[in-house]
């Protein structure tokens, strides 16, 4: 019997013997076994003999072709709903390469559902590869092509959507498709910080609650990631609201300024997943838009970051930019020297929007001096959104919107907080 990812096995190599669960291997001269303990070890597998104990969920005929092989073989149950897996890479669906040593993004779709046993019997899932990309790679051609292929799942019929998605750039895709997609079934990106090697690995329990939240009610597109250190539930962050706050830990993504959307608890010894949304929370509904995209993006936006001593010589880069998305300080200011250099681009026909380098709080340029004379120059605000945020919404809106500045100053998917008004 041919053993396949996801079945438990006994592996016997020089005297010793280990079980667990086979996990899926960079590369065909190594098995990887996930111990009862949770630490995985790399076996060369010509000097191991290697016993299939137990089938996993998700078992292929052994006499099948290679193209059968390779595809999911999880039964259709007409009582469950359809749940589309689309694979980017990063870590959730990344293994150990062990001529290096270094994670390395090799999964698609269908591994992941091989990693991740606790999938199976949630829904029907469908799977496809955008990209096998680390998550710095992305870019907005990629974005289009991710938007397109989330409107051909719904088109299809599935009830939902779960992107995998490395986390050092899940907030700008999520954000991407915000503004790309209306969508009348949950979008939720996930990923993991820690990759399935490790035994404080977060691929299982953020797998698991995205593909519970994409069977929620909430149709809108969102970020599942841990809410806390521990394993005990999922936040679902707006996709336009959400930031990575931490390098490295589990609860590394926050949405700001807000608390976030709702939750998923967690608690896989009674195999418990329960989806909540937080109560006043206003969001789109499952079934109540319909489904259109708009997947143009102009791809010469910069986001520049000010800090003092800033040479004026460092922006000339930006001449001929179609859109500048400036993060300043505090209510929205950069240097004085810098602002005729900002007026000049927006004389040239520059886009150039302000945002601010705090976490918490909106722009307003009619406070002080400096900020007046950025209006005077032609320099548009953004509110409250975030500076990521905005360089992807300038994106999308200079492709999309007649009036891409005054789009900036509005809400279109969440990314913009309703200001709040004084007394009397």
């Amino acid at each position: 019997m041919t053993p396949s990812p996801g079945d438990r096995v006994r592996v016997d190599r020089a005297g010793v013997t280990d079980e667990g669960v086979l996990m899926p291997s960079s590369d065909e001269d190594h098995l990887v076994l996930k111990l009862e303990g949770g630490y995985n070890v790399g076996v060369d597998r010509a000097d191991a003999a290697v016993e299939v104990l137990e089938r996993g969920a998700r078992t292929v005929d052994a006499d099948a072709d290679d193209d059968e092989a390779h595809a999911s073989a999880v039964e259709f149950d007409d009582d469950l709903p359809t749940v589309a897996l689309i694979s980017t890479g990063g870590t959730i669906a990344s293994t150990v390469d062990y001529r290096t040593g270094a994670v390395t993004a090799r999964f698609d779709a269908e591994d992941v559902l091989r990693a991740v046993p606790d999938l199976a019997g949630r829904a029907n899932y469908r799977g496809r590869v955008v990209a096998n990309i680390l998550s710095e790679n992305m870019n907005p051609e990629i974005w289009t092509d991710l938007a397109e292929a989330v409107r051909e799942e719904i088109e299809a019929g599935a009830d939902g959507v779960v992107v995998m998605h490395g986390t050092d750039t899940m907030q700008y895709s999520a954000s991407a498709l915000s503004f790309m997609l209306d969508t009348p079934v949950p979008v939720v990106f996930t990923g993991s910080q820690r990759s399935a090697d490790r035994p404080s690995s977060d691929n299982v329990m953020n797998a698991v609650c995205a593909v519970e939240a994409a069977k929620s009610d909430c149709a809108e597109v969102m970020v599942c990631m841990h809410g806390t250190p521990s394993d005990d539930h999922c936040a679902l962050h707006r996709g336009t609201r959400v930031r990575k706050n931490h390098t490295s830990r589990r609860d590394a993504f926050e949405t700001v300024g807000a608390a976030p959307l709702g939750r998923v608890e967690y608690d896989p010894h009674e195999d418990r997943v329960d989806v909540s949304y937080r109560e006043g929370k206003t969001y789109a509904r499952r079934g109540g838009a319909d489904l259109e995209l708009a997947p143009d993006l102009v791809e010469d936006v910069e986001l520049v970051k000010f800090t003092p001593g800033m040479d004026p010589a460092a922006l000339d880069y930006l001449d001929g930019k179609s859109g500048v998305v400036i993060e300043g300080t505090g209510l929205g200011h950069v240097h004085t020297d810098l602002i005729p250099r900002f007026e000049e681009l927006v004389d040239d026909g520059t886009t150039v929007v302000m945002t601010s380098q705090c976490l918490e709080g909106r722009v307003c340029d009619r406070v002080y001096d400096t900020g007046r004379d950025l209006l005077d120059a032609g320099v548009v605000e953004a509110g409250d959104t975030l500076p990521g945020t905005a360089k992807v919404k300038l994106l999308w809106a200079l492709a999309n919107v007649a009036d891409a500045e005054d789009a900036m100053g509005r809400d279109l998917a969440g990314e913009l907080t309703e200001e709040s008004k004084p007394w009397g």
